[in-house]
């Protein structure tokens, strides 16, 4: 946990400074690329998200930003539900005068047309842009987050209105709750770009969106970002960041989104992706043999609890209607 949470809020200052004296260490621009899927477009191998900047000060999340970009990364993840909208006003302050070199995402947690809408409207301009590289339908959970998305006045009508008119490149969608919900997802709707998605050693172990979710992506050709790397920090009592970032980087995605509150961690990143080598498959064998004695809905909790009765149920009932 400590890497991640404690020193990332605790001792976020403390972190900042000693990023700075070693910040000669690194050289620019060394990070590698790959291509993101059908959008044809060239993004750094591990990209800078806003989702933790709660854990630091507006300035130290402005700093960490601008420092990602002058190390070379180019992928940038936000939503506008990080942070009350401020981690997208942090993006639109360290980044505005580099738009053109940047790939900016956002995302919207709303499922009607109107609210999403409305989002559109409040990120463009907290970004300082008129237009999104990536807009993506955020957090998408449960049967009922589908059957609204896909509604007369839906969301999604919205994605495809802001698609047409260039306020958006690409468009695509994110979650983390169950793979069986991206699923519906791409079995829905054909047209998304992207696909964002939980990637870590023990994933396989419980409610897989690697065994599940990744091959159908691949199948669509999507640009498929991994997050949640590291399981929030409850992996290092096992693996190293290097490794847990390795991992995620040895399967068949473009880009890891890594969520940074100091320089430090930002730096420690970049480093590892500029010595990224593939892993073996034994050695990937090996580290998801490790992580299945974590594994579970206490490590991933972020994931529906599959001993409950109720998740089970409501995915029936859809499937069934």
């Amino acid at each position: 946990m400590e890497r991640r949470s404690f020193f990332g809020s605790a001792f976020a200052g403390l972190s900042l400074a000693a990023g700075s004296a070693k910040a000669s260490t690194l050289k620019a621009g060394d990070v590698p690329r790959r291509t993101f899927g059908k959008t044809g477009e060239k993004v750094s191998l591990v990209g800078q998200a806003g989702g933790r900047f709660p854990l630091c000060t507006f300035e130290q999340a402005k700093a960490i930003t601008r420092r990602a970009y002058e190390l070379g990364l180019n992928y940038f993840d936000n939503a506008h539900a990080y942070w009350d909208g401020r981690s997208e006003v942090v993006y639109g302050e360290a980044l505005a005068d580099v738009r053109k070199e940047v790939f900016l995402t956002t995302k919207s947690t709303q499922r009607t047309r109107k609210g999403a809408e409305e989002d559109l409207h409040k990120s463009l301009k907290a970004l300082k842009t008129d237009y999104l590289d990536l807009w993506q339908v955020h957090s998408v959970k449960a049967d009922e987050d589908l059957k609204a998305i896909f509604a007369p006045g839906g969301a999604i009508e919205a994605f495809e209105a802001a698609k047409k008119a260039g306020k958006c490149r690409f468009i695509g969608f994110t979650g983390h709750d169950d793979p069986d919900a991206h699923l519906e997802m791409l079995r829905l709707y054909k047209d998304f770009d992207t696909i964002l998605m939980p990637l870590n050693p023990a994933d396989p172990s419980y409610l897989s969106f690697e065994k599940k979710v990744l091959p159908e992506a691949r199948k669509q050709n999507l640009g498929i970002q991994g997050m949640k790397s590291t399981a929030n920090a409850k992996l290092l009592q096992s693996f190293g960041v290097g490794q847990c970032i390795n991992y995620v980087l040895s399967l068949p995605i473009h880009c890891l989104a890594v969520g940074c509150t100091t320089l430090g961690q930002i730096e420690d990143d970049v480093r590892i992706a500029q010595q990224f080598s593939q892993y073996e498959n034994k050695q990937m064998a090996e580290m998801r043999e490790q992580a299945a004695k974590l594994a579970g809905p206490d490590l991933e909790d972020w994931k529906r609890d599959s001993r409950t009765a109720v998740g089970g149920r409501r995915r029936r009932e859809y499937r069934g209607s």
